[in-house]
C-alpha cells in the first residue's frame, strides 16, 4: 500500500509546475531584456577613423559633431589611409577627393556594415564639410551587404556548441571519448558550417577551408570550456558555461554591429570571450586576408586550453581522492575514474543497493 495519496501527489505536481513556470518566465525576462538592451544601445563609441593629410577640417568637425563617437587619427597620405582600412585599424578613412569640391570617404563595410552605415550618415551631416563621394574599399559580401545573414548564421554556431557540450557531459563518461567528441565536433562543425556560410548561403566572404578553420577553433574553445566545467561539477557546470558563452558572450560579440558600438567597456570584454573573438576572426579571415586575426586566435586557443585543463585537473583530483558524485557506483561523472580500492563508498550521492530501491513500504 502506498503512503502517498493521488490528491497529495497532484498538489505536489502543481506546486512544481508553478515553480518551473515562474523561474522560466523570470529567466526569459532577464535574458530578453539583456539581449534587447545591448542591441538597442549600439552606437559609435571611439570608432577608429583615419584622416589623410591634405583633408582640412574633417577631424575637428567629427570631434565636434559627435563627441566620443569617433577616435580620429591623422595619417600621412591616402595610401596610409587605405592600408589602415585593409589592416583592420580603421572602419573609415577620409582622403583627398579626386574631384573638386571635397574629400572622399572610404569605408570597410566588411568589418561591420552597421559601423560603415553610421559613419557614412555622419559624414553627410558634418557641418562645413561636403564629402564628394563615398567608396566601399573593403565591401561586405554582396549576398549579405547589411550583415544580417552573417549575424543570423553565427547564432547557430553558439547554440549548437552549448548543445554539444551538454550531451557530451551527460552521455559520454569516458574522458578520452569525450575529448575525441569535442575535437570531432569542432572539425565537422567547421567543415559543414563553412560550407553553408561561404558556399550555400554565401553570407561570409573568403575561402571555404580558412573559414572552416576559424569556425572549428571557435567551436573547440566553446565546447572545451562547457565540457570542462561539466566534468568538474556536473550539469551545473554546463549551465554556467552556457550562460557565459551564449547569454553573456553572444550580445557582446559585436557580430551584429561592432565591438566599438557596444555600451561602455562591454565591447572590449566581449572580445575576450569566445563568441566575440570568433566573430572578429571570421571577419578577419574572410575579407581582410587574416589582418587582425592574431588576437582572436590567442583568445580562442586560451579558452580551449582552459577547458582541457579542467578535464586534466578533474581526472587527477578524482583519482587521488576517490571522489564519486555520480549515482552510478562504478564511474565518476567528472573523470570516469573507477572507485579507489574497487569499493563503493557510502553516502547519499550514490545509489542504494537494488534491493533497497525495490523494497515496498507497508
Amino acid at each position: 500500500m502506498s503512503n502517498g495519496s493521488p490528491g497529495r501527489s497532484s498538489s505536489a505536481s502543481r506546486g512544481e509546475a508553478r515553480k518551473i513556470l515562474v523561474v522560466v518566465a523570470l529567466v526569459q525576462f532577464v535574458i530578453g531584456g539583456w539581449f534587447s538592451w545591448s542591441a538597442s544601445r549600439a552606437a559609435p563609441r571611439e570608432l577608429p577613423v583615419v584622416v589623410a593629410a591634405g583633408v582640412p577640417d574633417v577631424a575637428e568637425a567629427l570631434r565636434a559633431a559627435a563627441p566620443g563617437a569617433y577616435r580620429v587619427e591623422e595619417v600621412p597620405d591616402a595610401a596610409a589611409a587605405e592600408a589602415a582600412l585593409r589592416d583592420r585599424k580603421a572602419y573609415g578613412a577620409f582622403v583627398p577627393g579626386a574631384r573638386e569640391g571635397g574629400p572622399e570617404l572610404r569605408l570597410a563595410s566588411a568589418a561591420s556594415p552597421a559601423a560603415a552605415d553610421a559613419l557614412a550618415r555622419q559624414a553627410r551631416e558634418l557641418p562645413g564639410v561636403r564629402v564628394s563621394r563615398v567608396v566601399d574599399a573593403v565591401p561586405a559580401d554582396p549576398d549579405d551587404p547589411h550583415g544580417a545573414g552573417a549575424a543570423m548564421g553565427f547564432l547557430p554556431l553558439l547554440i549548437t556548441a552549448v548543445i554539444a557540450g551538454l550531451l557530451l557531459v551527460l552521455k559520454v563518461r569516458d574522458t578520452g571519448a569525450r575529448l575525441l567528441g569535442v575535437l570531432g565536433f569542432a572539425v565537422l562543425s567547421g567543415l559543414l558550417s563553412s560550407l553553408m556560410l561561404t558556399q550555400v548561403s554565401g553570407v561570409l566572404p573568403g575561402g571555404w577551408m580558412v573559414t572552416a578553420g576559424a569556425v572549428a577553433l571557435l567551436e573547440l574553445a566553446m565546447v572545451a570550456v562547457i565540457t570542462g566545467l561539466g566534468s568538474l561539477v556536473g550539469p551545473p557546470g554546463v549551465a554556467v558555461g552556457a550562460v557565459l558563452m551564449f547569454v553573456v558572450g553572444n550580445p557582446l560579440s559585436g557580430m551584429g554591429s561592432a565591438p566599438e558600438m557596444l555600451p561602455g567597456v562591454l565591447g572590449t570584454v566581449g572580445q575576450y570571450l569566445p563568441p566575440g573573438a570568433g566573430a572578429t576572426l571570421l571577419r578577419s579571415v574572410g575579407a581582410f586576408g587574416g589582418a587582425g586575426a592574431l588576437g582572436p586566435v590567442v583568445v580562442l586557443v586560451g579558452w580551449a586550453v582552459v577547458g582541457r585543463w579542467a578535464w586534466a585537473g578533474c581526472g587527477a583530483g578524482c583519482r587521488r581522492a576517490g571522489r564519486f558524485p555520480h549515482p552510478a557506483p562504478s564511474r565518476c561523472i567528472r573523470c570516469a575514474a573507477p572507485p579507489r580500492g574497487g569499493g563503493e563508498p557510502p553516502g547519499p550521492l550514490f545509489r542504494a543497493p537494488r534491493g533497497v530501491l525495490n523494497r515496498r513500504t507497508g
